[in-house]
């Protein structure tokens, strides 16, 4: 039995012979690891819910109003479209920087993006993936085929991202260490106790744990390594944690990356029609090899006339170098330009000890050395070395009780600038301030509950021979529940400023209590550096057109990465399949659903009146329905549905729940 716990003797059953076969694995200091995987999901044979080929899913519309008080009032806004076609989305931004002259209108953005696991397609408006000088913004296309990897699911957060479509969402690295002959190994992630693979330490004393897969994403993945001494599973294990330090542009072993791009410059002149003039043709190529599970290089070239403004050439060459070793003490980055001279960016990281780390930066601007020593828990010294803005030392503490915290971080340096930032919180007071060599800034703040608070403001600023200040006294308001896209939908406050030029009343509030709106103003009688009162009026509505006019949440551009799920489950009395007059429409309980293998609820689900919906990236799900959520009397038609998802738009889901007939 206990050769079997070691992982030593396999035991198969023979159901011909009516035997044990026993196999005696082979001992080795090197373990290949058999990391847990989810639980698969099927699709077969289920009825398919296809994506919109097409469809215009949202449009958002922002006005901004501003206004001082010897100045004309200035009315901008944009208009924004989200949606899906040819299995990508598109998105197009028309900015009018002055809302009263029509001919104001411009075309900011276009594009199309299809994101796949093995390739990338982008055309329209989007930023170049080599680093570029000058004016106007950039049209064209994008190419990008991977090789052996899978890029990050997408967050939803903007756009198109080149470098972040050259990353692999996992990498593989090596665990090795050194142990007595004769323990036994075992492999843990977290604080799990299943094994992920174990191995018998030989006479060379090492042990080796190869394959070990690595999220590239998270800021680190954390394994556990047991050395049970002698091989004994009864007695207490050492236990060693390991970490692995994020490497975004680390690619697996044998893995690749090309990145094809060709477009032109888009610049706005006086006389410009909305869409603007296009000139200067620019494009490149460029090449990321993974070598080894530790070096990562890349290879490439650009044409752009708008590199460098000052250079006669064209032309520039690109390289770039990755390298993290397995023990994690070193990281370096470093991507070079050639043209009529040479580029470098540079971001070495040593971290020899636990507690010290030393990094160094370069760029065409300058040079710096950075020193972070952490003495004690809570307490660091840390210095730099600049060569274009001098030297500087500094200390940062923290520290965090049950009813109170403290952090403190300050720094002087070889110009004599002291700068300095303190936070301190007792209970229901926070005291806050932040300073340099020319302003600062003070609040205090107690909070009366969870909604209400009282505030002091104390601002100062000494520059141009003229010394400023501003103090402020106000009560603030803000609602304990928040839409779903973070905003509150309640805030307000109202206040006094007195200062060295003037005083007068503050005040601002918002909500977004209106479904599809926020509505947010700030009225401000005197500032820090001006007696002019201001005003600021913004206002933000959303709309979303798939299956009907519906408000939206304000986060439509998420759609430009994202796709989702709409469901509408509906009680379909006649039992005909379709939604007809009188049927009811029902969203009460998320039990019922599970997709893929997890409860809906555990989701960020929108619900709203009359359907619940949430965003999804780009793929294929399996939906399952659960009849204990049914409600009491009522079936399904199928179990289960698959549901295909694209970038762009919500794939509609209409569930007819069934009476079902008592004998």
């Amino acid at each position: 039995m206990i050769l079997l716990d070691w992982g030593l003797i396999n035991a198969e059953f023979d159901l011909l012979g009516h035997a044990i076969e026993l196999n005696i694995a082979q001992l080795t200091q090197t373990a290949q690891t058999n990391q847990t995987q989810e639980l698969p999901i099927s699709l077969e044979g289920l009825a398919r819910i296809q994506a919109p080929t097409i469809t215009l899913t949202a449009i958002d519309w922002r006005v901004n109003i501003t206004g001082r008080e010897i100045s004309p009032q200035n009315f901008q806004g944009n208009l924004t479209a989200v949606g899906t076609i040819f299995g990508g989305s598109f998105f197009v931004r028309l900015d009018q920087p002055n809302l009263q002259q029509r001919e104001t209108w411009r075309l900011a953005e276009a594009q199309f993006l299809r994101k796949l696991d093995r390739s990338d397609y982008i055309f329209g408006s989007q930023a170049p993936f080599w680093r570029s000088q000058g004016t106007g913004d950039y049209w064209g296309f994008t190419i990008v085929q991977r090789w052996g990897f899978t890029p990050p699911p997408p967050s939803g957060r903007g756009g198109f991202n080149p470098q972040q479509r050259l990353q692999a969402s996992q990498i593989e690295r090596t665990i090795v260490g050194r142990a007595n002959p004769g323990t036994l190994v075992r492999l843990t992630q977290g604080l799990g106790e299943g094994a992920l693979a174990e191995v018998l330490v030989d006479s060379s004393g090492i042990y080796r744990f190869e394959n070990v897969r690595v999220d590239n994403q998270s800021s680190n993945t954390n394994y556990r390594v047991l050395l049970y001494r002698d091989a004994r599973l009864t007695a207490q294990p050492e236990i060693r944690d390991v970490s692995f330090s994020r490497a975004l542009e680390l690619l697996p072993s044998g893995a690749s990356a090309l990145i094809v791009s060709g477009g032109l410059r888009r610049q706005f002149a006086a006389n410009d029609t909305w869409v603007g003039t296009f000139s200067d043709f620019r494009g490149g190529i460029f090449q990321r090899w993974g070598l080894t599970e530790e070096l990562t290089v890349g290879l490439g070239g650009v044409y752009d006339r708008n590199f460098d403004p000052q250079s006669a050439s064209e032309f520039r060459g690109l390289a770039e170098l990755f390298f993290l070793p397995a023990s994690g003490k070193l990281q370096a980055s470093v991507s070079v330009v050639k043209g009529d001279s040479w580029d470098v960016n540079a971001d070495v990281r040593l971290q020899p000890f636990p507690n010290f780390t030393a990094r160094f930066n370069s760029d065409r601007f300058s040079q710096r050395l950075n020193l972070d020593w952490r003495v004690l828990p809570g307490l660091s010294l840390f210095g730099a070395i600049d060569s274009r803005d001098g030297n500087s030392a500094g200390l940062q503490f923290y520290r965090r009780g049950r009813n109170d915290e403290t952090s403190v971080r300050a720094t002087f340096d070889t110009n004599n600038r002291f700068r300095w930032n303190l936070t301190q919180r007792f209970g229901k007071l926070q005291f806050t301030q932040q300073g340099n060599e020319i302003s600062t800034q003070s609040a205090l703040g107690y909070n009366f509950s969870a909604q209400q608070s009282l505030l002091f403001n104390y601002e100062t600023r000494s520059q141009n021979l003229l010394d400023d200040n501003l103090a402020t006294l106000s009560w603030r308001y803000r609602s304990t529940a928040r839409s779903l896209d973070g905003n509150y939908l309640w805030e307000a406050q109202v206040g006094y400023a007195i200062g060295s030029r003037g005083e007068g009343i503050i005040a601002s509030a918002g909500t977004t209590i209106i479904p599809g709106l926020l509505l947010r103003g700030r009225y401000q009688g005197v500032a820090l550096t001006s007696s002019e009162s201001s005003f600021n009026i913004e206002l933000v509505s959303s709309l979303d057109l798939q299956a009907g006019i519906s408000p939206s949440d304000r986060r439509n551009e998420n759609f430009r990465t994202l796709g989702g799920i709409a469901i509408f489950a509906f009680f379909d009395a006649n039992n005909n399949g379709k939604k007809d007059a009188g049927e009811s429409i029902y969203t009460g309980n998320l039990d019922m659903f599970v997709l893929d293998n997890k409860p809906l609820a555990s989701y960020q689900v929108q619900r709203r009146r009359d359907r619940n919906s949430l965003r999804l990236p780009q793929g294929t799900y399996r939906l399952d329905f659960k009849p204990s959520g049914f409600p009491p009397g009522w079936k399904t038609a199928v179990d289960a549905l698959a549901i295909d998802v694209v970038a762009g738009a919500y794939t509609v889901v209409r569930v007819p729940l069934q009476q079902i007939a008592f004998q």
